[in-house]
């Protein structure tokens, strides 16, 4: 629904997920008595690409398994092949969805061109921040 936008918008930006992309109608929602406590969204790449993208939990709801119902959901309303981007440190949560990290050569050329270049980007922020960062591309449905 349009009326969903703004709660969308709001807590996308309140778990700090990247808002670029975002397509309001493209996603579900979990709602609880008329609020958006987690949503998520497929979005197509120019190549064709679905990409899991999105996956937001209202930050006093999460570990109670709205996220993983959302991605369930999309991955149950999507034929595959699906792709995914994640932050190393959830990597281990897509695997539980079929999910496995992707080398470049199995990547749509949209994926890989911006893993190559965040990737690229990543090992800076590492060594100015003195944390591990690195972006994984993940599918499921590929063999």
């Amino acid at each position: 629904m349009a009326a969903d936008q703004r709660q969308i918008d709001a807590l996308i930006r309140t778990v700090g997920i990247n808002p670029m992309g975002i397509k309001w109608p493209r996603f579900i929602v979990a709602d609880e008595n008329g609020r958006i406590v987690g949503a998520g969204q497929v979005k197509q790449h120019g190549d064709g690409a679905r990409e899991v993208a999105s996956i937001a939990v209202a930050l006093e709801r999460q570990g109670m398994g709205i996220g993983r119902a959302i991605v369930a959901t999309l991955i149950s309303l999507e034929p595959a092949p699906l792709f995914l981007y994640c932050a190393g440190y959830n990597e281990g949560y897509y695997v539980q969805f079929g999910f496995r990290a992707l080398v470049p050569e199995e990547m749509p050329r949209s994926l890989r061109r911006i893993s190559r270049v965040s990737n690229a980007i990543l090992p800076i922020l590492s060594a100015l921040t003195n944390e591990q960062h690195r972006l994984v591309v993940m599918g499921r449905g590929l063999d």
